[in-house]
């Protein structure tokens, strides 16, 4: 899994790795601390899983800013991490196309369950946005989208279509993880994903219910 890593204080970023590499230990980070280093890396073809941005590093324009770096990585979860509690900047964040905000106030649980929730092809939003408690209120998985049941398609990351369509050629985790240049232990993370996206609970399921659907 490859995550960049978007904030001006080095030691906040060294304690997203840390707490990062309990999903994948195996995680590669890329770092930066101005978003003109975000921009650059956004556009520069790098193909990330996850992009964690805060929204006072130096330089950043305002959440047009957020809706440039989800454009530049079109499909890859872009996720706010942020000191502000604000409802109207989570609003803001979520209508330029994050696909979470993360209060900075959260515990490592809270963020853990929030960042899978994103995986699942779900967003997170945190209660105090939702309930109108204001600042101070730590955040839980308050919403997701994409699961199968609901509305409309369900929604997969590029990178889950990618190992979507190596399930529907029948091939093995080590063989997707070759294929994609992932760990084994990310391609796990996928798969469940896309399981859960698609409510079924096995793989020979996901095929069959992803059906026609374009991976």
């Amino acid at each position: 899994m490859k995550i960049l890593i978007g904030d001006d204080h080095l030691l906040f970023r060294e304690g997203l790795c840390r707490l990062l590499a309990q999903l994948d230990a195996q995680a590669n980070f890329v770092e930066a601390g101005t978003f003109d280093q975000v921009r650059e890396l956004a556009r520069d073809g790098h193909d990330f899983d996850l992009v964690l941005l805060d929204l006072q590093m130096p330089g950043f324009p305002g959440f047009s800013g957020v809706q440039e770096i989800c454009e530049a990585q079109a499909g890859t979860p872009v996720v706010i991490v942020s000191a502000s509690e604000a409802q109207a900047d989570v609003r803001a964040a979520l209508d330029a196309g994050a696909s979470g905000y993360i209060p900075k106030s959260s515990s490592v649980k809270i963020m853990l369950s929030a960042l899978n929730l994103i995986f699942s092809g779900g967003i997170y939003v945190p209660p105090a946005a939702i309930l109108g408690d204001g600042p101070g209120v730590t955040g839980t998985v308050a919403s997701g989208t994409g699961q199968a049941g609901g509305a409309g398609a369900p929604t997969l990351t590029q990178r889950q279509r990618d190992v979507l369509r190596c399930l529907r050629e029948g091939k093995s985790n080590k063989q997707i993880a070759y294929e994609l240049g992932l760990s084994e232990g990310t391609v796990k993370i996928h798969v469940t994903a896309v399981m859960r996206s698609l409510g079924v609970r096995n793989r020979t399921q996901a095929v069959i219910a992803s059906g026609d659907m374009q991976a």
